[in-house]
């Protein structure tokens, strides 16, 4: 049996349940602190580090007990976060062993709170811990401490979800999940499942193999200048018309961007603006949110119209290089556009609907 002093992210006891895989009821659990420490937030992440302060005394518990199968799921989860098991002794007198980081490895921003941190990530992270979790015993931890920034996207896509305006009047039904295995990691996720769900007559249905593409959720801009009724779209390769074997390759579609972790949609309409087209916008109008394509994958769009000015030297070439992107901007009148649309010539979905958004609306906001 183990005692292990945490002082971070795993004093929130729901996400330490979630590594165990085991209720917190079930864990010897005691308030302690770590004497000659502080615990400080790191810039890099939404996580603590300890740093050496005499004056001081980190708080944290003391969960004793721990079996080698308890302890084999702590050390899979704390390796993407590069730390190592150290001998200290608590303020309480309990002799333990806690998870430090080199010095040096990461760099402090000021003082930790755990009670700030749930706040703003407690959630997120226990989403996070779930995917990371879910590969403990085959996915090795440094592939996790990779793509950990891609599940950390992917957690807090999750979290976006629970603060959608849609679903008034549609059936809640049960669902229950038998299996369900992330067969693919990266960039994006894959995950199969075996289900069974509520039929609308009561029932329950059999047992259903599906496959579920795991992206996170994405801001989708159409720049209006409504002084001179013209819009900007973006051109870029694309891998979707790669994969069907699209003769066009580069796509004309709205600015878009996927969300950054604690970012909220209009914030990274705003950014990708900037990044994709060097546009800062007057104004956001809210347009709308769907999925892509519900039957298949995660993707889920946030729409917005964003009023800006558009010059005649708007359009130009952008995007953010440290992602490989090439961007070549267009500048149109929307009559143009619109005629586009109505000639099925806008091959891009959220630009369709964005299209005829704006044209219900185009007279109110020429005047707004």
């Amino acid at each position: 049996m183990s005692t292990l002093f945490f002082f971070g992210t795993l004093r929130h006891l729901p996400l330490l349940a979630i590594v165990l895989d085991r209720p917190v009821n079930s864990l010897d659990v005691g308030d302690d602190s770590l004497p000659g420490y502080r615990a400080d937030a790191v810039a890099e992440g939404p996580f603590p580090i300890l740093v050496q302060d005499e004056t001081a005394a980190a708080p944290g518990v003391v969960v004793a007990g721990l079996t080698d199968a308890d302890r084999a799921r702590i050390d899979y989860y704390e390796a993407g976060f590069r730390y190592a098991l150290v001998d200290c002794t608590t303020t309480g007198g309990a002799a333990a062993q806690v998870y430090m980081a080199d010095a040096g490895q990461w760099t402090t921003d000021g003082p930790w709170d755990l009670d700030t941190w749930v706040q703003h990530w407690g959630v997120m992270t226990e989403c996070a811990a779930r995917e990371i979790m879910a590969g403990f015993g085959r996915v090795p931890p440094e592939e996790v401490a990779r793509t950990f920034p891609r599940i950390r996207a992917r957690a807090w896509s999750k979290v976006l979800a629970r603060q959608g305006r849609h679903g008034a009047g549609t059936y809640a039904g049960r669902v229950e999940i038998v299996q369900r295995v992330q067969t693919y990691s990266d960039f994006f996720a894959l995950e199969d499942i075996e289900l069974r769900h509520e039929r609308f007559d009561g029932s329950m249905s059999e047992v259903l193999r599906r496959a579920v593409f795991v992206s996170n959720d994405a801001a989708i801009l159409l720049p209006y200048d409504p002084v001179r009724d013209r819009v900007l779209l973006v051109e870029q390769i694309r891998l979707g018309p790669i994969g069907r074997a699209d003769p066009t390759v580069w796509q004309l579609e709205p600015i878009a961007g996927l969300i950054d972790p604690g970012e909220a949609p209009a914030d990274a309409a705003r950014r990708e603006a900037m990044e994709e087209a060097h546009l800062t916008l007057h104004r956001l109008e809210p347009v709308g949110e769907c999925y892509a394509s519900p039957g298949a994958a995660t993707d889920f769009f946030h729409l917005f119209v964003g009023l800006c000015d558009l010059p005649d030297d708007a359009a130009r070439i952008g995007g953010a290089v440290d992602e490989g992107e090439n961007i070549r901007s267009h500048l149109m009148a929307f009559d143009d556009l619109l005629a586009m649309a109505e000639d099925r010539r806008t091959a891009n979905t959220p630009l369709t609907l964005l299209v005829y958004w704006l044209a219900y609306h185009r007279g109110r906001l020429a005047v707004g």
